[in-house]
């Protein structure tokens, strides 16, 4: 098992589109990754959103990134972030 934590940072005021985006995203991946086991999104601050992954393998995690839903919604969700997401990947022990 795997798990990845990312750490995105969005423009001031952009929260509900960019939450509503998300709230698609988790839906989108709930659905059709069979290799995810979750995709919880949290707000830590105004800026500042941490979304929790879990997935069987590194071949689950690689879908992920090429879904269809993470080049749509992603792209739409790329507008109102204030630079590329942190993403650590990490081994369940």
């Amino acid at each position: 098992m795997l798990g990845v934590l990312a750490t995105i940072k969005i423009r001031p005021g952009t929260n509900k589109k960019f939450e509503d985006a998300m709230r698609r995203m988790s839906e989108a991946v709930t659905d059709n990754e069979d290799g995810n086991y979750y995709y919880d999104i949290y707000r830590d601050d105004d800026v500042t959103y941490i979304v929790m992954e879990k997935y069987a393998s590194q071949d689950d995690i690689d879908a992920h990134g090429k879904s269809d839903h993470m080049r749509s919604i992603g792209a739409e969700m790329g507008q109102f972030m204030a630079g590329p997401p942190e993403v650590k990947v990490l081994k369940s022990i």
